[in-house]
This record gives structure tokens, C-alpha cells and sequence, in this order.
């Protein structure tokens, strides 16, 4: 078990630019210091995680510990995107916490069945968003042990 928290790469898939400007404030309420890197849908999502077009300096898109997913996204989706991450060998062990506004059981179920590590419902406040925020930071990077840079990714 880990006893300090990890500085790790997050990669946030979500359209809403507001949802975004929210998630990024939450972060610095939360007091976690991770990177944060944003794509607008699901196509660009996969672009830097294969680094693709704008995404092939790993120095400006390090690869991410760990992607919060929304589901409603343009272009492809988020169930699309994370059939596609979880079937692919080079991308599978990178944990995908689905963040999105559904809590349809529906999502729901096919999120965890396609391989979601996680599923959190968007908090409809800021201090609910925050305290979510805290929440994840406590369990990804200061209990759960991550997969190495570069290991099974």
C-alpha cells in the first residue's frame, strides 16, 4: 500500500467546457497536484493515447495513469472509447473512471462489463464535485498501487 500520494497523469475525456473549467477547480480545492490533461471527445481521446496528430510529443501529452471517461460524448462516445481502450493490449491496463452525468443502471452495468474500473455520477454542486474530487485522489493515488510508466500501457 502506498503512504504518499502519487503525482499521476490524469486525462480527462469530456465535452462540456464548463464541466472541464469545473473539474480543473475541484482539482485545486481538492489539493491534488496531478496533471490534468483535457480532450473534448472520443476521437481525440484516442489520438493521444496512441499519439496521433497533435498528441505525438509525449512531452507535451505524457501518457495519463488514469482517464476520467464521460460517456456522452461527439465524434465517439464513451462507451465506444472504452470498449476500444480496454480491447487493445498496449492500452488496456491504464484504470478508466467513467465521470459522466447518467446514473442509468444500464450504463451503469455495461461500463463495469466492458472494464470500467470506476463509475461516479457527477456531483450536481461544486462542494459535491470537490469532495468526489478528494475521494478519487485518496483511493487512486494514495491507497490503489498504479501500473508503472510505461508498464502494460
Amino acid at each position: 500500500m502506498a503512504n504518499e500520494r502519487k503525482s499521476v497523469v490524469i486525462l480527462v475525456a469530456d465535452d462540456d467546457h464548463e464541466d472541464c473549467m469545473l473539474i480543473r477547480d475541484a482539482f485545486k480545492e481538492g489539493l491534488l497536484m496531478n496533471g490534468l490533461r483535457f480532450v473534448g471527445d472520443g476521437e481525440e481521446l484516442m489520438d493521444y493515447l496512441r499519439r496521433q496528430g497533435k498528441y505525438k510529443d509525449p512531452q507535451l501529452s505524457p501518457p495519463p495513469g488514469i482517464i476520467l471517461l464521460d460517456l456522452n460524448m461527439p465524434k465517439k462516445d464513451g462507451r465506444e472509447v472504452l470498449k476500444e481502450i480496454k480491447s487493445d493490449p498496449e492500452l488496456r491496463g491504464i484504470p478508466v473512471v467513467i465521470l459522466t452525468t447518467s446514473s442509468d443502471e444500464g450504463d451503469i452495468l455495461r461500463s463495469y462489463n466492458t472494464g470500467a474500473n470506476s463509475y461516479i455520477t457527477k456531483p450536481v454542486t461544486f462542494a459535491g464535485l470537490v469532495n468526489a474530487v478528494k475521494a478519487l485522489g485518496k483511493y487512486w493515488f494514495e491507497i490503489v498501487e498504479l501500473l508503472p510508466e510505461g508498464k502494460g500501457r
